[in-house]
């Protein structure tokens, strides 16, 4: 396994599917197409669905049958699929073996930890099972430390090859072992005219260098797009972080995916061993764990916890390990982007929704040919309202102007409170699906995605739409656009 990846830049272009345009701008709300209009966005890359729940036809549907990117609205999919097939308490487990005799606290051989793929593995949650293994009578390990990674079996990737950006942490990789979202957290500390970096954990043979130009501003805002973290050469194991930083920051913490999640995994678990007094003498190796039972199960948090994280954050790697998981729950270990993509097809079919323009990759929406249409998503959120975890569903998708990636959008409306979306934007690609309440008390189901080289602009639409959905619209006029 490389210590670092190599760093490769691709950037594909966006495909777009050819759209069926049978609705009218008339009969749509005035204020959204304006909006759309004065964004430079053309009605036929925009596709629209909105029905109230205690009613049979959509009451706007326009383009609902064009197969678009929905970004990370991808990861509804897959979570509805998860409550379904695996159920609200289901959890993860972590396995750990001691290879040897347990005297007076040591270990006389290896410690094999075999991971599953639990997402929720954050450092807190690694403390707390380092203290069950040290509750078991180990604190000091003489042998190696061994990984086995076989529950997933992954293609080789680039992290970079999405958009050039492959420290960055929205592009980690899934893996079968994962700590903390397989984030590398650095100490951005101002000591006079310079800044250095301290990492949470210790990082042996990693030499981190500051290059950091300090700022006078007493601004802090955006300070990490300032910055530049980068590997020079992985054959050093030395990162290099470059950039500006205003004096008025003070201390940061910066996040990164620097490494394989099983490397992750290793520097975090020796980290807090040694800081808990731990010994661990051996190389850390990859192998197979032994068939007899283990000496300690940890399990995760419950999947609903998990989604909540997932969706109102719109994580990519939980999502990713979910998908995956998903994939070998149906059909078994290895785990494999096919076995997933098949598993969530299967269930969404089971339940009456459209799989004919479903493109799944990862099921996370970090991908640019994963498609769905707006008529799928719709059919999916009307399942989802029906189904007895609803609850579950709904309560994990970020609040209008409240939380997650919806706390600073859609301010001073009334939209504050009264929707629960999930966020989907990626470069060409802005999308929101979720249920708004309207002002009569009424529920409504919400799909709008704009796959565009202007979507980044299409957020006044959005809050023209919705605002108009919550606020103005007709519950009773029937389907006003019904595409076929």
């Amino acid at each position: 396994m490389p210590f670092f990846r190599i760093v490769s830049c691709f950037l594909s272009g966006l495909l777009f599917a050819g759209l069926s345009v049978a609705a009218h701008a008339e009969s749509l709300p005035s204020a959204f197409t304006t909006a759309l209009q004065q964004a430079g966005i053309p009605l036929d890359h925009v596709a629209v669905v909105v029905q109230p729940l205690d009613t049979d036809k959509p009451l706007i549907s326009h383009n609902a049958d064009a197969a678009l990117n929905p970004a990370s609205v991808m990861k509804l999919v897959t979570s509805f699929a998860a409550l379904n097939q695996l159920g609200p308490d289901y959890v993860w487990k972590t396995d750990v073996w001691a290879e040897g005799p347990i005297r007076d606290g040591v270990l006389e051989g290896d410690l094999v930890i075999k991971g599953y793929g639990d997402p929720t593995l954050t450092l807190e949650r690694m403390w707390l099972l380092q203290r069950e293994l040290r509750a078991r009578g180990v604190r000091h390990i003489r042998g190696n430390l061994v990984l086995d990674l076989s529950d997933f079996e992954l293609p080789a990737s680039d992290p970079g090859a999405f958009d050039g950006e492959p420290l960055a942490l929205y592009n980690a990789a899934p893996g079968a072992l994962v700590a903390n979202f397989n984030a590398t957290t650095l100490r951005l500390k101002p000591d006079g005219n310079v800044i250095g970096i301290e990492p949470d954990v210790a990082l042996p043979g990693v030499a981190i260098r500051s290059d950091i130009a300090l700022t006078e501003s007493a601004a802090c805002n955006g300070w990490k797009d300032t910055l530049a973290p980068s590997i020079p050469d992985p054959e050093r194991r030395e990162l290099v972080v470059g950039g500006r930083y205003p004096r008025g920051c003070g201390e940061q913490a910066l996040s990164l995916n620097l490494f394989e999640p099983a490397v992750t995994f290793d520097f975090l678990f020796r980290g807090l061993w040694a800081e808990t007094g731990g010994t661990l003498d051996g190389q850390t190796v990859p192998g197979m764990a032994p068939e007899t039972p283990p000496l300690l199960r940890f399990e995760s948090l419950p999947l609903t916890d998990a989604l909540i994280r997932l969706n109102k954050y719109s994580n990519n790697l939980m999502a990713r390990n979910l998908f995956l998981t998903l994939g070998t729950e149906a059909y078994g270990a290895p785990a494999t982007p096919d076995k997933g993509a098949r598993a969530v097809r299967e269930d969404l079919a089971q339940r009456g929704i459209s799989t004919r323009k479903l493109v799944l990759e990862n099921g996370a929406g970090l991908s640019r040919i994963e498609r769905i249409s707006a008529g799928a998503l719709n059919q999916l959120l009307r399942a989802a309202y029906r189904s007895p975890l609803f609850a579950e569903f709904e309560s994990a998708l970020p609040i209008a102007a409240t939380d997650g990636t919806l706390k600073r959008r859609f301010k001073g409306s009334a939209l504050t409170g009264s929707a629960h979306l999930k966020t989907g934007t990626l470069r060409d690609v802005s999308a929101l699906a979720g249920y708004v309440d309207t002002a009569s008390g009424r529920r409504v189901s919400f799909v709008m995605l704009v796959n565009h080289a202007k979507a980044n602009r299409s957020e006044a639409a959005q809050r023209a739409l919705l605002e108009w959905v919550q606020s103005e619209m007709s519950l009773d006029s029937g389907a006003r656009n019904d595409v076929r």
